[in-house]
């Protein structure tokens, strides 16, 4: 299982863009409900930073498979004053997460 995070600040004024580009990829992964994926996307305090957490199993398909998906990182370095970060993540433990 893969298990990635992505950080990036997006500029003030596209914050509301960010969010429903982020939206659209949710309302495709709900019609489609691509097995073996889990996703999950936080807007942090400063109303500015965004976190998305991907884990998925090694034979399930990926975030890039998604239509939606591919539009929201389609112009995603216009939107960032801080460029996204991808974070490999090694999971110690859990309490009803993954």
């Amino acid at each position: 299982m893969s298990q990635v995070m992505v950080r990036y600040k997006v500029k003030p004024e596209r914050v509301a863009e960010n969010e429903q580009l982020i939206r659209a990829v949710y309302e495709e992964l709900h019609r489609t409900g691509p097995h073996g994926l889990r996703y999950t996307t936080f807007r942090l305090e400063d109303g500015v930073s965004f976190v998305h957490i991907a884990l998925q199993e090694d034979d399930a398909p990926g975030l890039p498979d998604v239509k939606a998906f591919r539009e929201f990182t389609r112009q995603i370095e216009d939107r960032c004053d801080e460029q996204p970060s991808v974070t490999v993540l090694h999971q110690i433990g859990a309490f009803g997460f993954a």
